[in-house]
């Protein structure tokens, strides 16, 4: 059936766009008619074509699309058939783009054109049999259940449905010594009732949700095997003679399971919270209130009041409340939390500081500069957030096998049952058999063998300063076998000091104070140094214009009617401008040059500077942890020959390249990887960005500007080399995490269903090793909570 979908787009600007943009959606299949309103900025859609291609066809043209993520919490999910219910029913609204539901924190993410009514996406996921609630922070939903009456806690289900099998289960042991303990009949009845239809009453509610989807799923299984077995104990003991003694029921093989079914869930519900972790522990960090400036007097404000521009004070042993920068005093401030620094770092005036960071010893007063959703810790929970919730590639086969599993568990089932029933006359053994079928299949280990891995390995990624924005760079991570880093700030310190200097037709206060004049409005490390240097000697500015940053080689401005030139050997080579002989070899040296030139007269050569960055402290240990793990390690930089060779010498680099403009990188990127190299690009500037968007794997560093971060599956939160490595291998432990807990959810069902059906396990056994198999893979993930970076 056609439907109409209307949405807003941006960057439209005359009426050539609207054809372009009704050419690019009236090619994709599926939709019937396009048309486009250029004074709205609106486009209409009509058909069955995918949204999300839709909204790519726009974006592919050149024009925006804005679209947001919402959250909500679903009850009612048991293994992984429910993920792809839950996402068909919330396609069927016409502004979601993506649907992802996540077993592990039971958490539904859309990515929408507008946000849809709670009303309307909650009749269609209560058509697919669950129940949709709006989002809850983790710790509102720990004190939520202690708040409960003690019936309606979590443990309280498990805990009565298990005192009640008892009294059934404990003469079991008793037949090994042949004594014969059993209840009477009603006993077991009595016992076994309340158990089935009190405790058990979830299954049947899920069950039912399934069947009017015309689906199925865990609870299904889980409902129809009880029941079976519950309604087999009913008949026995009507139809047995009490002449006979006492009939062997059944009611402890129903309640057996429905205990141990209910326990798994409670113990897999306890250990899934300890995936997230990492997440609550960033929630934790964000303070309440905040000491503020206002009306002349200190007040404390909550900390969503603070605004942008205000002065904060943080005394001792408080938390940070937002991003800011020191105003006045000093302190040691612990960032554990935040980049994974175990060690204090020293704060004084103009020293940047960030939410969530703690003040140990001195009282600092902050200008706020990031408050609120902008702040650092507020972005990285979003970052740890996103990573938990997506899914990995692998997980789209275990969706699809999922969808199928449980309609092929209730066929080998009822095969099992007739098999048993007609082929011996033995319909009890029958039904038992199938009920052990039914239990032991229920696929939820399946459905959390991929989540809880990521959640465990992206949490404990972040407490050491790695954050990973999706699964896929996870599994991309695995494949890497070339790193390429940049030089300045990456493998660097990034804050080069003018070292020396020759000035060849000028003094070199005039050379000095020009130059500094040239790069007061630029932020490239180098003309921060000239900076310092002239205002350590006092300089004034002398009055430049037309000032220019020409990417990857210098910068130039206008000065007296001159034009003047400020950058490298390059830049003037290309400049054709004439250089005399180095007066001086600095090894590990950048140079820049400063060059005048009057109009319709030769360039003049005015100074020579020489800039010295050492390496950072761990730059080499870090290229050798990566050709331990057999990968080439490479650099790219826009520096002179001479300088990259030095870096390259003293780090061991199997590869490097000098004086690249920064659209040159991602050309050697894209060399690299037509010779058949995975390549992992590492670095922090704007121009990076080009480059860690063509690689593979981009990893910025969070030292470095948004844009490269932006363009980086990986953020490391300290500007420390070694962190790649880590951040390689924890993908790597991940990712074997999933392929383990993949085989062992498959393994369960393809040996204990055949087993099952043979009669080699009985209801009570596969009940236990069906919750087993779910703790078993979440206990595997929460492994990974071990690990810890190479120091």
């Amino acid at each position: 059936m056609d439907k109409r979908i209307q949405f807003s787009v941006s960057g439209m600007s005359c009426a050539s766009c609207v054809g372009r943009v009704e050419n690019a959606l009236n090619k994709i299949t599926g939709v019937t008619k396009a048309s486009v309103n250029l004074a709205s900025e609106s486009v209409s859609v009509e058909g069955d074509a995918n949204l999300a291609d839709v909204v790519q066809a726009v974006k592919d043209a050149g024009y925006g699309v804005e679209t947001r993520e919402v959250h909500y919490q679903v009850k009612g999910m048991g293994c992984a058939s429910c993920i792809g219910r839950i996402e068909k029913a919330a396609y069927l609204l016409p502004q979601v783009i993506n649907a992802n539901v996540n077993l592990a924190t039971e958490k539904l993410t859309l990515t929408v054109l507008s946000e849809p009514a709670f009303d309307e996406l909650s009749h269609v996921i209560s058509e697919a049999g669950y129940a949709l609630v709006e989002p809850v922070t983790p710790n509102e939903q720990q004190n939520t259940s202690e708040n409960l009456p003690i019936y309606r806690r979590e443990w309280f289900a498990p805990a009565a449905s298990m005192a009640l099998t008892l009294p059934m289960l404990l003469p079991m042991f008793g037949l090994l010594f042949n004594f014969h303990w059993m209840p009477p009949a009603w006993v077991q009845w009595a016992l076994a009732t309340p158990i089935q239809f009190y405790f058990g009453a979830r299954f049947y509610r899920a069950g039912w949700g399934a069947l009017k989807a015309g689906v199925g799923n865990m609870d299904l299984l889980v409902a129809i095997g009880t029941s079976a077995a519950y309604g087999l104990s009913l008949y026995l003991w009507w139809t047995f003679s009490a002449e006979h003694g006492q009939p062997h029921l059944y009611f402890e093989s129903s309640s057996a399971v429905l205990s141990l079914v209910l326990l798994g869930k409670y113990l897999e519900h306890r250990a899934k919270r300890r995936t997230t972790s990492a997440l609550k522990a960033l929630e934790n960090l964000k303070p309440t209130t905040a000491t503020v400036w206002r009306n002349n007097t200190w007040q404390s404000v909550a900390v969503s009041h603070v605004k942008s521009g205000e002065r904060i004070k943080i005394k001792p042993g408080e938390r940070v409340p937002v991003d800011g920068v020191v105003l006045s005093g000093q302190s040691q401030i612990d960032e554990a939390l935040i980049s994974g620094e175990s060690v204090p770092v020293y704060k004084t005036e103009s020293d940047k500081v960030t939410g969530g960071s703690v003040n140990l010893d001195g009282v600092l007063e902050v200008n706020a500069t990031s408050v609120g959703a902008e702040s650092t810790l507020a972005k990285i929970i979003r970052l740890v957030e996103q990573a938990q919730g997506a899914k990995a590639l692998v997980q789209a086969l275990v969706d699809k096998v999922s969808a199928i599993f449980v309609p092929v568990v209730l066929v080998v089932a009822l095969i099992t049952l007739l098999a048993f029933g007609i082929g011996t006359g033995d319909w009890t053994t029958g039904i038992l058999n199938a009920v052990a079928v039914l239990v032991i299949a229920c696929p939820c280990a399946l459905g959390l063998a991929t989540p809880a891995a990521i959640m465990a390995g992206t949490g404990t990624a972040a407490r050491f300063g790695i954050l990973v924005k999706d699964a896929r760079a996870l599994e991309q991570a695995t494949s890497i076998d070339m790193v390429i880093f940049d030089k300045t700030g990456t493998l660097t310190v990034g804050k080069p000091e003018l070292s020396e200097m020759h000035a060849f037709n000028a003094t070199q206060q005039d050379a000095l104070q020009l130059a500094a004049s040239l790069q007061q409005y630029s932020e490239h490390p180098l003309a921060k140094a000239i900076v310092d240097k002239a205002a350590a000697q006092q300089l004034d500015y002398l009055p430049v214009s037309d000032f220019k940053v020409v990417a990857g080689r210098g910068v130039k401005a206008s000065y007296q009617q001159n034009t003047v030139y400020l950058g490298s050997t390059f830049w003037m080579q290309e400049l054709a401008i004439s250089l005399p002989d180095l007066p001086t070899q600095i090894p590990g040296a950048s140079l820049s040059w400063l060059v005048s030139q009057s109009p319709n007269e030769q360039a003049k050569v005015l100074a020579l500077f020489y800039f010295s960055d050492a390496p950072k402290v761990h730059a080499a240990s870090a290229v050798t942890q990566l050709k331990q793990q057999g990968i080439k390690v490479a650099m790219l930089t826009g520096d002179s020959q001479t300088s990259a060779e030095y870096i390259a010498e003293r780090l061991g680099l199997d590869e490097y390249q000098a004086q690249v403009l920064p659209e040159h990188k991602a050309q050697y990127i894209a060399q690299a990887q037509q010779q058949g190299y995975t390549v992992a690009m590492v670095g922090d500037g704007i121009n990076d960005a080009p480059a860690l968007a063509q690689a593979d794997l981009g990893i910025a560093m969070a030292t470095g500007t948004d844009v490269a971060v932006s363009a980086s599956a990986i953020t490391l939160m300290r500007g420390e080399p070694s962190l790649v490595a880590s951040a390689l291998t924890m993908s790597k432990l991940t990712y074997r995490k999933i392929k383990q807990n993949l085989f062992w959810a498959f393994i369960f069902n393809v040996i204990g269903i055949p087993l099952a059906a043979l009669g080699y396990l009985n209801p009570i056994i596969a009940g236990g090793a069906m919750a087993a198999s779910s703790l078993l893979v979440i206990s595997n993930a929460l492994l990974l909570q071990r690990w810890q970076p190479k120091a």
